[in-house]
């Protein structure tokens, strides 16, 4: 079993924002929604946030609609006919004895609803909480928490995996001399691996109070453990 772990600088970081907007139309919605986009692309400018790290997820449009004739007010009791005038003859033939104009089906009134869900990339991982701030004031949506991340994450990985086959190559080995064999070939390997974020900085740019004056102002370092199972056969 070979046990390595990497520990990394954050140098960036990310978080998810929902923008929803509605009108009387599709078209409106979905304009009224850009605008709404392009405010806080505006306003997140001022945190280092370039137009270019701010990426649509999913873009919906959801339209609700509902019978008028279910906002039209609805007496308690069906009114009864009068019957103290003269009947007046209808186009029918019939007499129309309290008759009501019936409302046309097809007449519907509601609106559209236009949801905008971004992915923001913070290239400054220390600012991240300030960007926060900023999309909050502005009206959208914070999704969920943020997170930090390293620009070269596939390399941070590949070196504790490495680091983690070398610990447990050294650990057979070792064994292996104990029991006066030597190691061969490797017959099985799995692996294990566990990336952790800190959350420290971004936290402490929201709340600075909360930390105190004298807290260090680092955004702690990101964690990638690899862990390695191996079987080798003894010569």
């Amino acid at each position: 079993m070979g046990e390595a772990v990497r520990r990394v600088a954050p140098e960036c970081a990310e978080f998810l924002m929902e923008i929803a907007t509605s009108a009387s139309t599709a078209a409106q919605a979905l304009r009224d929604n850009h605008t709404r986009t392009a405010q806080v692309a505006d306003a997140l400018a001022h945190s280092g946030v370039q137009r270019t790290d701010i990426q649509t997820v999913s873009l919906n449009v959801l339209n609700l609609y509902s019978a008028m004739l279910q906002s039209l007010p609805q007496p308690a009791q069906p009114a009864l006919p009068v019957y103290s005038g003269i009947p007046q003859i209808g186009q029918s033939g019939y007499p129309a004895y309290g008759a009501v104009s019936p409302v046309q089906p097809d007449i519907q009134f509601g609106s559209y609803h236009a949801r905008n869900v971004l992915r923001v990339t913070v290239r400054d991982a220390g600012r991240v909480g300030e960007a926060v701030d900023i999309t909050s004031k502005t009206g959208a949506i914070i999704l969920g928490a943020f997170s930090f991340r390293v620009n070269d994450e596939a390399g941070a990985r590949r070196s504790a995996l490495e680091a983690a086959g070398r610990d447990a190559q050294a650990k057979a080995e070792s064994l292996a001399a104990a029991a006066g064999k030597k190691v061969g070939e490797a017959i099985g390997i799995t692996e294990d691996f566990v990336a952790s974020n800190g959350t420290f900085a971004a936290l402490r740019s929201a709340m600075p109070l909360a930390f105190g004056a004298g807290a260090p102002a680092t955004a702690g370092e990101l964690e990638f453990y690899a862990r390695v199972s191996a079987s080798f056969r003894f010569q």
